[in-house]
């Protein structure tokens, strides 16, 4: 496992001493359910809750009691001492049966012993700020839970085994030892040896510029396999947006009829193709109305389309695009990627190209009806996403992407001051504060806040 060293600047934990505790399982009905604890030493609670200290790591059968001896359940306990626990405090896990009502005793009864009742993300919180994790492993904690597709559990996985903070300490590792040299320079201005050939500066910023990118592109690919792709079929009424929609699901999640106007609402269904998640959106038909229920339905189509990533634009291949879909593609926000499916091809007698570029954009000849050309619709939404299948992809966030950008960014500016070395001596400085961010080297407290208020209690 490519776990990198723990991190040896963070930012201030405050008191993490008292000792917390949560329902770790899900809320609901179900065979087992686990209690799990954390604090500085739990022997006297394990003693009082379960009548026994268990050996470490060995899952002991016992009975929980309340104060007054009584038997609240009958489960298993589990001790892990610190550090050698998730949370590198104590660590107690009850496990009893999954009924509420005895999981939420057994919660009461470790309230009643001392604990308080853990934060969100509060127990994966004490694991980064004891150095059990960096931020990046953290971050796919919840990444691994809220997994959509296997794809992207496996990158969540890969990066809670330490892979991208892997690669991002080695261009840390890089960065320093180039910081090293030109601050060196710096200091011994009149060394007759010239810095910037002997040391090969441009050639080790080429490189790490080289091997940064790289790692933008798995990068890029683990956000797109976390957040998917947002496709907004849009046009006028009655182009076969629902029954585009109802291909691409495999199921009748739309109703689909003769009638103009049908689809007055947005209707939504999330598949995958290559374990992307595609986020398919069916909307209201564009066009001028003086139903009231179908105005209301139009302005939700152009809400949702300012937040697409594509809005796919159904043309009936029978009649082709008109002033009607022009005004609609005059109307989509600038930078916004469109694609353009003419559709219904199985009622024409001469079959267009499947695919063509043009000046708006790539166009798509299909039949919704009989699913001619739909898998090319699928091929080329993947490579709009510029997806590219590869084994070594870990999940990345947009906080990651933004960090890697001005990263970047930075390494270009220190390509173009090379001969000043002040300067080069600054990009580089803060090109490796921005990579620092990632794993949480450097930081601010209202971002682990705002991390961490995403898990859920327990985790």
């Amino acid at each position: 496992m490519a776990t990198p060293p723990p991190t040896t600047a963070k930012p201030e934990s405050g008191d993490r001493s008292p000792t917390i505790a949560a329902i770790a399982t899900a809320a609901g009905r179900a065979g087992v359910g686990v209690i799990r604890v954390s604090g500085r030493d739990l022997r006297d609670f394990a003693v009082a809750i379960g009548g026994t200290l268990p050996s470490p790591r060995v899952a002991t059968l016992c009975r929980f009691r309340a104060a007054d001896a009584q038997v609240i359940d009958s489960g298993l306990l589990l001790h892990f001492p610190a550090p050698r626990s998730f949370t590198g405090e104590d660590v107690l896990e009850l496990h009893g049966h999954g009924g509420p009502v005895v999981m939420q005793m057994l919660l009461a009864r470790c309230l009643e012993l001392g604990a308080r009742l853990a934060e969100p993300g509060e127990f994966t919180r004490r694991a980064y700020l004891n150095g059990k994790l960096d931020l990046t492993q953290a971050e796919a904690v919840i990444d691994l839970i809220d997994a959509a597709t296997t794809a992207a559990a496996c990158s969540a996985m890969r990066s809670l085994q330490g892979e991208f903070s892997a690669q991002i300490h080695v261009l840390r590792e890089q960065l320093i030892e180039l910081r090293a040299l030109v601050e060196a320079t710096l200091d011994f201005p009149d060394e007759e040896v010239d810095f910037l050939d002997v040391a090969d500066a441009a050639g080790r910023l080429q490189r790490l510029q080289q091997a940064l990118q790289r790692v933008v592109e798995r990068a890029q690919q683990g956000r797109l396999l976390q957040a998917g792709l947002h496709v907004v079929l849009a046009g006028q009424p009655n182009v076969g947006k629902s029954s585009l929609l109802n291909c691409l699901a495999g199921d009748e999640l739309a109703i689909v009829t003769a009638l103009p106007g049908t689809t007055r609402d947005l209707v939504r269904s999330t598949l995958q193709i290559e374990g992307i998640p595609l986020h398919i959106i069916d909307t209201a038909g564009l066009r001028e109305t003086d139903d009231e229920i179908e105005q209301v339905g139009i302005e939700r189509t152009w809400r949702e389309i300012e937040r697409a990533d594509v809005v796919v634009l159904l043309v009936d291949a029978r009649s082709g695009a008109g002033d009607a879909e022009q005004a609609i593609l005059a109307q989509l926000p600038s930078g916004l990627t469109r694609l353009t499916v003419y559709n219904k091809i199985d009622l024409i007698s001469s079959l267009p190209e499947r695919r063509q570029e043009g000046d708006t954009g790539a166009a798509i000849a299909l039949s919704a009806k009989t699913g001619a050309g739909v898998d090319l619709l699928r091929h080329e939404l993947l490579r709009i996403a510029g997806w590219r299948p590869a084994e070594d992809v870990f999940i990345a966030r947009e906080r990651h992407s933004s960090a890697l950008g001005e990263a970047s960014r930075h390494l270009r500016a220190a390509s173009e001051h090379l001969p000043r070395l002040e300067l080069l001596a600054e990009e580089l400085r803060l090109a490796q504060r921005a990579l620092n961010t990632i794993t949480g080297e450097y930081g601010a407290d209202d971002l682990l806040g705002a991390i961490f208020s995403r898990f859920c209690i327990g985790k």
